[in-house]
């Protein structure tokens, strides 16, 4: 194994890298896709050093106290780095974060990121994607593939992609998605008190279920069917074959449905 200790602004470059775990308290870690040799670059660290480790092919990156006991040393200490990694678009990339925002961009590989109150960035990702925070808002756009994203009060505002599956739950974030379901796609929704708002192309063949305890519901596809009960609001009906599905279910949020014209680019 090669390990290095990290206090002050450095690159590092490695022959080969087949997957990534970035641990960090705070500042910002941004993961790139590359075609050149692998690479680590820290731009800064407030407080105890980074870590660094590389063997056979896995990179991780942690704070070097976080070995020795999380709880104990976050009372006393500040740790604080910028990190910028570069690792091949196929790479696998889990991080965990506490107020760190993350940014990954054209990842086409697992990618998991755990955050409790830092921000986290998506763009032109593929694979199986997962976002968990706390408080943290993702932002994500070009997605492809099966998301899932479960937050207390982060936010998920998701433009563009190709999607197989889409798993949202969130307590009071709320939940924007504009994007395509693949074929049988799914898109699933589920919140307490967050707003949901979802936009469909306009030709878009997909089951539609849309319900709130007391919220509004609204769709632009008239073909939908609407029924008002004194408990509870819902949409429901099938645009075109309705091979793929959308479920929103939530408690007290309200519920919109919008239709995209088909000359209207989902990366506009």
């Amino acid at each position: 194994m090669s390990r290095w200790t990290i206090d002050e602004p450095t690159t590092l470059e490695f022959d080969g890298v087949v997957a990534l775990r970035a641990t960090l308290i705070a500042g910002s870690v941004s993961v790139v896709a590359g075609t050149g040799r692998p690479s680590v670059h820290v731009d800064s660290v407030d407080g105890p050093p980074l870590q660094v480790a590389h063997e056979a092919g896995m990179l991780a990156i942690t704070h070097e106290k976080l070995i020795e006991g999380v709880l104990s040393w976050l009372r006393t200490q500040k740790a604080s780095a910028h990190v910028t990694v570069t690792v091949p678009a196929d790479c696998p990339v889990s991080l965990n974060l506490v107020s760190a925002d993350a940014v990954i961009t054209g990842i086409h590989a697992r990618t998991q990121v755990r955050s409790a109150t830092g921000d986290v960035t998506l763009h032109d990702v593929a694979g199986d994607i997962e976002a968990n925070t706390v408080s943290g808002d993702v932002e994500a756009s070009g997605l492809d593939g099966r998301v899932t994203f479960i937050s207390a009060s982060g936010e998920l505002a998701l433009a563009g992609g190709s999607l197989d599956r889409l798993a949202a739950r969130s307590i009071s974030g709320r939940v924007s998605a504009d994007v395509e379901l693949r074929g049988e796609g799914r898109t699933e929704i589920q919140t307490v008190s967050a707003d949901v708002a979802v936009r469909l192309p306009e030709h878009a063949s997909t089951r539609v279920v849309l319900n709130s305890g007391t919220g509004r519901v609204e769709a632009s596809f008239p073909e939908l069917a609407r029924q008002d009960r004194a408990i509870a609001r819902s949409v429901s009906g099938k645009l075109g074959d309705g091979s793929a599905d959308l479920t929103v279910n939530t408690i007290s949020g309200n519920v919109t449905l919008l239709s995209r014209p088909a000359h209207d680019a989902l990366e506009d």
